[in-house]
């Protein structure tokens, strides 16, 4: 199962994809997708929304794990934060993969075996669990734990993340469109 990893941001998008195969993890691609600075936002989700599209015509993933964002910071930033979540989601929709999201200490959990753990604990697990030859960058680290805690999660772990999402979805109430006569 190839699956894509998503460490979404405004300024910078970590994306990592790796197989796995019984329990054998394979690096297969990470970067960094930065858009342009002092570009509008709407030029930068643009841009996002593109590159992603692009990952995922790359690399063609059976799933695609994302980093849920927990914000601490200002009412604009979380704004803005969901926003490029949202171009990214939607990218990833368009391409096919099925999306699971893990929250920041779940993934942490699966990789260093400590949802507290630091940005260069989870640098080095990375480094360490795929084989890299030297340490990826943050955001793409980010990302490819995302992918790691999804293979680990296995098929059992997708399947309750699908139904748990399929039971909120069923407790909604139905739109009812009335038609003008």
């Amino acid at each position: 199962m190839r699956i894509l990893g998503i460490d979404p941001g405004s300024a910078a998008t970590g994306f990592g994809v790796v197989d796995s195969d019984g329990g054998k993890l394979v690096h297969v691609a990470h970067g960094t997708l930065r858009p342009p600075r002092n570009s509008p936002i709407p030029v930068r989700l643009n841009y996002l929304h593109d590159a992603v599209a692009r990952v995922m015509g790359d690399y063609a993933p059976d799933t695609a794990a994302v980093e849920q964002v927990f914000v601490s910071i200002s009412p604009r930033s979380a704004l803005v934060l969901g926003q490029a979540r949202g171009a990214v989601l939607a990218a990833m929709s368009a391409g096919g993969a099925a999306i699971v999201e893990y929250s920041a200490s779940r993934i942490k959990q699966a990789v260093t075996g400590s949802g507290r753990a630091g940005k260069r604990q989870v640098q080095n697990m990375v480094r360490r669990l795929l084989e890299l030859d030297r340490l990826p960058p943050s955001d793409a680290a980010d990302a490819l734990a995302a992918a790691i805690c999804h293979a680990h999660a296995g098929r059992l772990g997708a399947l309750a993340l699908e139904t748990a999402s399929r039971s909120r979805r069923s407790r909604r109430p139905a739109l009812r469109v009335r038609r003008a006569r």
